[in-house]
């Protein structure tokens, strides 16, 4: 298979040239992305990270993400848990684009961020095959990127934001519809109900929704409506939980909007979909002047679960909370960061 269209919130493609890329992101920075001061919030301070001993004085990180609701989460999560321990955080939060991002650490305009496994192997390392084990998936991109490209990967979160058909919970509970097994043996049921709705580039790539039909048996697929309808990204989640035109739709598996419109994943019981494990990704030069950087990323990666994710994600782009705030309570409560301010 050749995965190679994930890049955002919006379909997560790729395949920008890489001068204008570079230029791009560039621009972008130099224009500023926002920053932890002018979003209203104080600097983190003390916490469970600080007593532990870690300590980032003297130290000058630019932490940059990307533009979509987790990853803002992410973003800022990471600056405040920095500041704890003492360092100074400029914010490039919000750049547009895994491709711009991706520039602009390779360029050095940014000093790290948060990157997914697939879109590493596939996307940024260009092999076109996936890894089916995530572990397997991250040591092959953290020691291949650091050859080619003096990139450091830090270990995994638990969380995988890969692809996925949702489906509202009371229709799955109605149809005892658990997996993408099921999903499959529904549609060849020739059932009227069996509708769903992906994007166009997926609907049309042999590495997407043809590939995904013809891993769990679909015996005749649906072609086009009303059986099939392909829409815009973002009106997937409302579509499906609507159930019009749509009864199941491609998603992003920890997207806010799934607990927020009350729809469930269907377990892709045949490993189909890449992992996308997200890890903090930084340059190696900055990441050698003060190696425990690493402390404060073993820390908090472990406690990012998928329902974790979920969760704030939820707040941001369901309930319409400030990811800053939103990253910044969760450190609290957590214990990472100090409860003051």
């Amino acid at each position: 298979m050749r995965w190679t269209f994930r890049g955002g919130r919006s379909g997560r493609r790729s395949g920008w040239r890489a001068g204008a890329v570079t230029l791009a992101a560039t621009a972008l920075l130099a224009a500023g992305c926002g920053g932890l001061s002018g979003s209203g919030q104080p600097q983190a301070q003390g916490g469970s990270l600080a007593a532990s001993g870690i300590n980032l004085a003297g130290q000058t990180y630019t932490v940059g993400g990307k533009e979509f609701d987790e990853q803002l989460v992410l973003c800022k999560m990471t600056i405040q848990a920095l500041q704890s321990v003492g360092a100074t955080v400029n914010d490039r939060c919000n750049i547009t684009g895994t491709a711009s991002t991706r520039a602009a650490l390779v360029g050095g305009q940014i000093d790290m961020y948060w990157e997914y496994t697939g879109t590493g192997w596939i996307t940024h390392l260009k092999n076109t095959t996936p890894i089916p084990d995530s572990q397997q998936q991250y040591i092959a991109v953290r020691d291949q990127d650091l050859q080619q490209n003096r990139i450091v990967w830090l270990p995994p979160s638990p969380f995988n934001n890969t692809y996925g058909i949702a489906v509202t919970r009371p229709f799955a509970e109605q149809n005892n519809l658990r997996t993408l097994t099921d999903w499959a043996n529904f549609i060849n049921s020739g059932n009227p109900a069996a509708t769903t709705c992906v994007e166009a580039e997926f609907a049309g790539r042999d590495d997407g929704l043809a590939g995904l039909f013809r891993t769990y048996g679909v015996t005749n697929p649906p072609s086009g409506p009303p059986k099939l309808n392909t829409l815009d990204t973002g009106a997937i989640y409302q579509a499906t939980a609507n159930g019009n035109p749509c009864n199941f739709g491609e998603v992003f598996t920890t997207d806010g909007r799934i607990p927020g419109l009350n729809l469930v994943t269907l377990q892709d019981d045949k490993n189909y979909f890449p992992k996308y494990n997200a890890s903090p990704t930084i340059r190696q030069e900055v990441f050698d002047r003060n190696p425990s950087i690493q402390r404060v990323f073993d820390a908090i990666t472990p406690r990012l679960t998928d329902p974790v994710m979920l969760d704030l994600n939820g707040q941001v782009s369901s309930q319409g909370q400030d990811p800053a705030q939103v990253a910044q309570r969760w450190l609290q409560q957590q214990g990472f960061i100090g409860g003051g301010g």
